[in-house]
């Protein structure tokens, strides 16, 4: 079933999640649920504070991105063969490597884009959709997506990382934003 995504403003983006059990109501439906949503939104991750539920789960599918590059692009991110997984109660253990620019946008905050300084790799820890821990290394668009959607289980934005005259600059979008004044092509939930 496709879910609605909630737009910029709603209070549940900026909270942090909770971790789950294996006895989360409906767990697998709602997993089924977040990668169709993300599909069909045209997605690469998606985080349960994104379907208004404060609970640290995302998905997300890099190997979609990587496959678009040509083989130009593929070999500005050695090292990252992309990664489709599920990822419950995560913790970032380790950030490594350059800072490097990466323009990124969210479902949640739609029609806008901007380039976003992350670390080229991070060490996780998390445990999956049979709730088997994992500890991975990831590089690249892998690692920033992973960041991005692990930065909204920890209640942040990408725009919390803007200075503050690009984030005063986009002020206008972002209320039209939280109040329903866009049009995209997936469901939303807007705060009016």
């Amino acid at each position: 079933m496709i879910l609605p995504i909630v737009a910029y403003g709603n209070p549940v983006l900026r909270k942090v999640g909770s971790e789950i059990s294996q006895d989360y109501p409906s767990l697998t439906q709602l997993i089924d649920n977040m990668w169709e949503t993300m599909y069909n939104s045209n997605g690469v991750g998606l985080a349960a504070p994104q379907i208004n539920l404060d609970i640290r789960l995302f998905v997300m599918d890099s190997i979609q991105i990587l496959e678009n590059l040509d083989t130009e692009e593929q070999h500005d991110y050695p090292g990252d063969t992309g990664y489709k997984g599920v990822f419950i109660n995560a913790t970032i253990l380790e950030e490594n490597g350059e800072t490097w620019p990466y323009n990124e946008g969210c479902l949640s905050i739609p029609k806008i884009r901007e380039d976003i300084h992350r670390k080229e790799e991070i060490t996780i820890r998390f445990v999956d959709e049979n709730f088997v821990p994992h500890t991975k290394t990831f590089r690249g668009i892998t690692a920033r997506v992973i960041q991005h959607e692990y930065d909204h289980i920890d209640g942040k934005l990408f725009i919390d990382y803007l200075k503050p005259l690009k984030r005063k600059l986009l002020k206008r979008k972002l209320e039209d934003i939280s109040k329903g004044k866009i049009s995209v092509d997936y469901r939303m939930i807007f705060n009016r």
